[in-house]
């Protein structure tokens, strides 16, 4: 199991690298997500895979990589498509896991 995880990391540095050296967006060409926060009040997320679960608390979100986690009161995603989404409220904490 370990070497398959090494492998799949090189492979990940790899393509990374490629996409560095040819100076294209990261977010597109690995699908990774992208969250701009407007203060601790708004934060708009793109490329996300899925809403795993929504409080008004916590909101966790799924990634191609990895989960995001913004936690805080009174949250609420205010829209939401298949490419991105809006959340508001009081954003104290945004967490990868």
């Amino acid at each position: 199991m370990k070497r398959n995880n090494d492998r799949i990391q090189k492979s990940e540095t790899r393509k990374e690298s490629l996409i560095d050296s040819l100076r294209l967006p990261k977010d597109i060409c690995m699908g990774a997500m992208k969250i701009t926060l407007t203060g601790n009040r708004e934060a708009w997320i793109e490329n996300y895979r899925g809403i795993l679960e929504y409080t008004e608390c916590q909101i966790l979100l799924q990634g191609r990589t990895c989960q995001v986690c913004f936690e805080g009161s009174r949250l609420s995603i205010d829209y939401y498509t298949n490419e991105d989404m809006k959340i508001s409220g009081c954003i104290s904490c945004v967490k990868y896991i």
